[in-house]
């Protein structure tokens, strides 16, 4: 029986990053960069006003003071879109707009709030260095920067960013197709008619989201009888996927069959040192990678934080490893066996500034109510001692931003 770290190296090596494709700017949301982002104009491409104001000269207008105002002869105007031909002079100012390109002569900008607008003058009540409320061409970014580094998780800042870099296509690694397939002659779909042994399925539904959620194209294949050769019809289904994780049917018993019928020759591995979640499958079924995953939903859930989260990430060129926290505890612990546990826990603030995790009293796999309500999963170390209230543990986080649980 392997411990999760092994088990979590030995799926991650063998699987890379998917090939690149194109995909238009307004697709690249959640994608992620295959080759750097590499600007194709310089911003701003001139330099402009900062603030509304008049264009001047700085030179013209060192003794200027609100008690003593230059007049400077007005030659003409410049506003976004709509630059100034001409030149300003000695003793000359243009009327400019925030984001207007600075007309060729002038060197800096005087604020509105200190001028005073007389028709073909202006009286200009304040000196201000060369520079002053001027972007200089270049200051965001220059033609050929790299914006955006290979392999970076695309933002909306991150989009927006390469429509001011004149990027109306990205290179993003292509999205890991993942083929979803449940077991068991006792689950039925929300919503069908259920039988007198049934309960309803809520893994397969739940992988296909999560599969979503971390950029994957999610098939969900149905549900598969427990019959052989129907388990081996509907995982047909995945061929021409990146993965196949299956639901159910991982484990010993007379009823589960993944293990022999998909995994066959090809198996890997079958069993992890972990609660929830020890029947856990890896190998190949018909040329496609196979991740078989427990059929108590809690432990499918836990499982696939563990194990399908790091490799989607890998298939997509990110980094695999998951984020922990250091919190305290909110309740003490008996000492762990030789497997590793992952505690449903809820956070809340400390008095001393770090979270506290309080794990559920009841941990029983097939509890999903208590995987929705956690906000962590504690880790307990094969062999760990009994903790105390107020010790500090590891724990993973079950949410964050729009890559959650």
């Amino acid at each position: 029986m392997l411990q999760v770290g092994e088990a979590r190296a030995r799926i991650l090596a063998a699987f890379t990053a998917l090939p690149a494709e194109t995909v238009a700017l307004p697709d690249a949301l959640g994608r992620v960069l295959a080759e750097p982002a590499v600007a194709r104009l310089t911003q701003p491409p001139f330099a402009a006003a900062a603030m509304d104001g008049w264009a001047v000269r700085a030179a013209d207008i060192v003794l200027a003071a609100a008690d003593a105002p230059v007049t400077l002869r007005r030659v003409g105007e410049s506003a976004a879109g709509h630059a100034f031909v001409g030149s300003v002079g000695a003793g000359e100012a243009v009327r400019i707009f925030t984001g207007a390109p600075l007309p060729a002569g002038a060197d800096a900008v005087v604020m509105q709030e200190d001028c005073e607008d007389d028709g073909d003058r202006v009286r200009v009540g304040r000196a201000v260095p060369a520079g002053r409320f001027v972007r200089p061409a270049g200051l965001d970014f220059t033609a050929g920067e790299a914006l955006l580094p290979k392999g970076r998780l695309l933002t909306a800042r991150d989009v927006a960013l390469a429509a001011a870099a004149n990027l109306p296509w990205l290179r993003v690694h292509r999205r890991p197709r993942v083929a979803v397939l449940a077991t068991g002659d006792e689950i039925a779909l929300p919503g069908d008619p259920l039988g007198p042994s049934q309960i309803v399925s809520s893994n397969a539904l739940g992988l296909c989201a999560l599969v979503a959620s971390q950029g994957g194209l999610a098939h969900n294949l149905g549900v598969a009888r427990d019959d052989p050769e129907h388990l081996a019809a509907m995982a047909a289904g995945a061929a021409g996927c990146d993965l196949l994780v299956t639901t159910g049917g991982a484990s010993q018993g007379e009823h589960d069959h993944v293990r022999d019928v998909l995994g066959g020759l090809s198996l890997d591995f079958y069993r992890v040192a972990m609660k929830p979640g020890k029947p856990l499958i890896f190998g190949t079924a018909n040329g496609v990678p196979l991740l078989g995953l427990p059929g108590n939903p809690v432990s499918t859930g836990v499982a696939a934080l563990l194990f399908l989260v790091p490799l989607l990430r890998r298939l997509q060129g990110l980094p695999a490893e998951h984020a922990t926290l250091t919190v305290r505890l909110g309740a003490p612990l008996k000492a762990n066996d030789d497997r590793t546990d992952f505690l449903r826990a809820t956070l809340s603030p400390g008095a001393d500034g770090e979270p506290v995790a309080t794990p559920f009293p009841r941990q029983d796999s097939a509890m999903m109510s208590r995987l929705a309500q956690a906000d962590a999963l504690i880790v307990r170390e094969p062999q760990a001692t009994a903790a105390s209230a107020g010790d500090r543990v590891t724990a993973i986080p079950l949410s964050g931003g729009i890559l959650s649980l």
